[in-house]
């Protein structure tokens, strides 16, 4: 049987371990022979691969990005099922194994309800998907985030300055609950909740007045009360969607203009998603690789792997679709105790 990988979407920590785990469990058990495409759909849509024996994998688990490369491609753009089934066909590849988030996995369930055969495997540095617990990328984005938010605080407290650290998450605030309860912040705006700039300058006014640096963790899709939408003037993406970023700079002037206290943001961006992923996110990532071979010999076609607890099982793409993992009110209370 001959399977072919994709990635797909934006890249994060962890999908070359998932890469690395499925291609040695499908040759050493099952004498599976594997290709990449390249760059996601796009390779899907131009049937552009490489070949993926043993050697290829070697030692990859541990470095960050993908070999294949990625891209945001529509394979409905240009593409369809039919030229998918045709490029296959040519190529003999019995199967897909699809790697990404919502959008990689919206396109993968298209494309098997007409007939393909595709599993697929949940990415996503936002860990915003429903259907599973975890997802490999998550662990190692709050690592960074935390140890850039380390940093913040030393210089903060060094001028008794405020600081903001603003992070990554379009719709969900995992990141910033996880990075500022590690990191010990003040203050954690995330887009589930929200908030007054009154309360958050009397959170930070409550630090500064106990002798601490103000320490805030924002998430870059956090909408302040007095606002209808986040903050984006940067345009829009491939898929319409407003490009995010900038509400650090936006609180800064609006926080030291209430407080008097000088205040410096600084947005961490992509560093999340770059350099080498944790233990945690390459362990998880090759059991997710591992078991999508199941999934493929099985013939659980139209499902993907996913984390519950600490199985891993199959669950069918709708199940991810549709129902963003939110914060849940508990959750934030619970941090909000720490708050100012």
């Amino acid at each position: 049987m001959k399977i072919g990988i994709l990635t797909s979407g934006g890249d994060c920590p962890g999908l070359n371990a998932v890469i690395r785990g499925a291609v040695l469990k499908g040759i050493k058990i099952h004498g599976q022979e594997f290709v990449g495409f390249r760059d996601g759909w796009r390779g899907v849509v131009e049937g552009d691969i490489m070949d993926l024996p043993r050697q290829s994998v070697r030692g990859i688990s541990k470095q960050g990005g993908t070999i294949l490369g990625t891209s945001r491609t529509n394979p409905f753009d240009g593409g369809g099922p039919e030229i998918i089934k045709a490029h296959m066909e040519r190529l003999g590849i019995d199967a897909i194994i699809a790697i990404g988030g919502e959008g990689t996995l919206a396109a993968a369930k298209r494309l098997t309800d007409v007939g393909l055969k595709i599993v697929g495997v949940p990415k996503t540095v936002d860990n915003d998907l429903d259907a599973t617990d975890y997802t490999f990328g998550f662990d190692t984005a709050v690592q960074i985030a935390t140890e850039a938010i380390d940093r913040l605080r030393t210089t903060g407290e060094s001028h008794h300055r405020c600081m903001i650290a603003e992070v990554m998450g379009r719709h969900v605030g995992w990141i910033a609950l996880h990075a500022g309860m590690a990191s010990g912040a003040h203050a954690i705006l995330i887009p589930e909740q929200k908030v007054s700039l009154e309360q958050i300058a009397e959170w930070v006014n409550d630090a500064h007045e106990r002798g601490r640096a103000p320490l805030v963790v924002v998430a870059e899709g956090f909408v302040p009360e007095h606002l209808e939408s986040p903050h984006s003037v940067r345009g829009l993406d491939t898929f319409g969607r407003p490009r995010l970023g900038g509400i650090g700079d936006q609180l800064s002037a609006q926080i030291e203009e209430r407080t008097g206290i000088e205040t410096r943001a600084t947005i961490l961006g992509h560093i999340q998603r770059g350099g080498v992923p944790t233990a945690y996110d390459r362990v998880l990532a090759t059991r997710l690789g591992m078991a999508a071979i199941d999934s493929v010999v099985d013939g659980h076609w139209g499902t993907m792997v996913a984390l519950s607890g600490t199985e891993i099982v199959h669950v069918p793409f709708e199940a991810a679709l549709g129902n963003l993992k939110t914060v849940p009110q508990s959750r934030y209370d619970e941090a909000s105790i720490l708050f100012g």
